[in-house]
Order: C-alpha cells, then sequence, then structure tokens
C-alpha cells in the first residue's frame, strides 16, 4: 500500500507529496504487514491474474483475513479475496 501510494504519486496519477510531514503522521497508525512465506504461497492461490504489486496485496489481504477495499474491476470479480 505505501509503496503503492509513492509510485502512484511518482507517476503523477494522484498528487499526494509522500515527503510531507502531515503525510507520515496520517499514516502513522497504519499497520504495515511484512512480506511472509505464506502471503508468497497464498499468491499461487489467486483465481486471477493482475500486477504483482496488486497480487501481493491481494494475498496479504487473504493471509491475514482483512477486508481489501479496491475499484480494480479483476480483484472485485475475485471469489478468494475478502472485500470490504
Amino acid at each position: 500500500m505505501l509503496w503503492g501510494l509513492a509510485k502512484l504519486a511518482q507517476l503523477g496519477r494522484i498528487d499526494l507529496d509522500v515527503d510531507m510531514e502531515e503525510f507520515r503522521r496520517f499514516l502513522a497508525p497504519v499497520q504495515v504487514w511484512p512480506l511472509t512465506y505464506d502471503i508468497c504461497a497464498r499468491m499461487r492461490k489467486l483465481d486471477f491474474r493482475s500486477d504483482p504489486a496488486d497480487e501481493l496485496i491481494c494475498a496479504t489481504s487473504m493471509v491475514h483475513e482483512l477486508p481489501l477495499l479496491t475499484r480494480d474491476q479483476k480483484i472485485r470479480k475475485s471469489s478468494v479475496v475478502p472485500l470490504a
């Protein structure tokens, strides 16, 4: 998620200054999950193919049983990713 926001800002797709102290304070309470073997293995169980970063986000959501909020149509059609 954090990498994705920084990348979108770098590409000019969103207007966000990730170096701003206000942005850092806003993200302070956000839980960041480490990339684990279980997450990488769970990627194989996805019922769609997409950008590798999106697949990691989905697999993380599955492993931690956390609902994912997304506009991505491929992900929204998935029957294995828990959606919000």
